[in-house]
């Protein structure tokens, strides 16, 4: 249970992307590895491990072999998860009475999970200094708004089925009359500086849950954000305990905005990563040849959590290829693409993890059924190297809490670093050398 309390600290400290990409740099930095920037020259050195964000809500981890860095070996996930997010004129007022916060929903969610909880606020601050700007990260780490639902009285048919409407029944309440004018004034002395410098927001509502292990015997759990921060936790875990690679470069990309449809300057469909790619290979002095043969050996996982058989609903996942909680690495199989796995991919991966004897299953949509994209054929796009889509069983994705098992994350986590520890080399089209 050491990954699981692991992840629940990790989550409860990522309230947001841009949290979850601080925590994760926290332990790159604190693992010898070395800061870069987008904006300044790069120089790298063979058997040293280095990172770069992007947007402070994206980043990318690198470890530079030994030997050749002929190859790539990179684990993919990302950071956002589907929240309400602040707009600019934050406060509405109600009869002079109420003061809620005007939202948006990020991402699609299931609206009914967020009532009547404790939730709070978190995102980035961009403030006024002496040179010009600086953006800051905050939390109010306290409960601090409600969305309150209607009474049963006064809508005798919620139980018989009920469309919420992001406009008017979704905004959280902020405070009686006296909070007017209180949020920014919030925002600011949570920044520690005056109202005036704050400067603009990317403010997130977020839910007050702490992670708890539930079940018989412990065998599952409950938290928000599993969906993707455990595949983020599970990526960074294995990059850590992997070896130094000897010859291939070892690779972690956390990407943002996946929940809506990645195109942003820090998403899977930026240039983000084949920019890093290609400026490894310029600062190590390789040509632009070198980039094309390691392209043909690389492999990417692509992860992302899957939907487990529903204990009240069976019927809504396939017959056959349907996947469980604690039952192993679930890989992903889409007819038309949406996830990228194939037949040499799916058989890289199979070989990987029966001689490490570690579980796996396989999932695919009913038939009838549309599936959602992940990270790997969107970045795919731009950079094209042989990808399979994974992920952990879970139930209740885009849940304000959601529920997987408490096995599962030793599995991925050791499938990652299986993943890490091995070579690929692709003489040709169609042939792989293995070791």
């Amino acid at each position: 249970m050491e990954n699981v309390k692991g992840l629940f600290a990790f989550i409860e400290k990522s309230p947001t992307a841009f949290h979850a990409v601080e925590n994760v740099c926290r332990e790159l930095e604190a693992s010898g590895r070395k800061r870069l920037s987008e904006g300044e020259k790069w120089e790298l050195e063979k058997g040293r491990g280095y990172f770069v964000t992007r947007n402070m809500s994206s980043v990318i981890a690198f470890d530079i072999p030994e030997g050749e860095a002929d190859s790539f070996r990179i684990i993919a996930a990302h950071s956002d998860s589907p929240a309400f997010k602040i707009k600019e004129n934050a406060e509405l007022s109600v009869r002079g009475k109420y003061t809620q916060l005007n939202v948006e929903k990020y991402g699609g969610m299931l609206f009914s999970t967020w009532f009547d909880r404790p939730l709070s606020v978190a995102g980035r601050v961009v403030v006024r200094t002496e040179k010009g700007m600086e953006a800051r990260l905050i939390d109010v780490d306290r409960d601090l708004l409600v969305i309150p639902n209607v009474a049963i009285h006064m809508n005798r048919e919620i139980n018989d089925g009920f469309k919420y409407n992001a406009q008017t029944d979704m905004m959280p309440l902020f405070g009686d009359e006296t909070a007017k004018d209180g949020f920014k004034k919030l925002v600011a002395e949570t920044c520690g500086v005056p109202e005036e410098d704050v400067l603009g927001c990317d403010l997130f509502i977020y839910p007050r849950i702490k992670g708890s292990v539930i079940g018989h015997e412990g065998e599952y759990m409950l938290s928000p954000r599993l969906d993707d921060l455990e595949c983020a936790y599970s990526g960074l875990r294995a990059f850590l305990a992997a070896k130094k690679p000897e010859s291939g470069v070892n690779m972690l990309c956390v990407f943002d905005n996946e929940e809506v449809g990645s195109g942003t300057k820090q998403g899977a469909d930026s240039t983000f990563l084949y920019d890093v790619m290609q400026r490894v290979f310029i600062a190590l002095g390789k040509s632009p040849e070198d980039a094309f043969r390691a392209a043909a050996s690389s492999f990417m996982l692509s992860a992302d959590n899957a939907h487990a058989v529903h204990p009240n609903h069976p019927e809504k996942t396939d017959a056959e290829n349907c996947v469980f909680m604690n039952e192993g690495i679930v890989i992903k199989f889409n007819a038309n693409q949406r996830y990228t796995t194939d037949g040499v991919s799916a058989a890289f991966f199979h070989r990987l993890l029966k001689e490490k004897e570690i579980p796996f299953q396989h999932f695919a949509n009913r038939s009838d059924a549309a599936g959602g994209g992940t990270l790997g054929n969107i970045s795919g796009s731009h950079v094209s190297i042989n990808t399979l889509d994974i992920g952990l069983a879970q139930l209740a994705m885009h849940s304000a809490c959601e529920t997987a098992g408490t096995k599962d994350l030793d599995h991925m986590i050791g499938g990652m670093t299986a993943f890490y520890d091995s070579t690929v080399k692709a003489p040709r089209d169609g042939e792989f050398i293995l070791g």
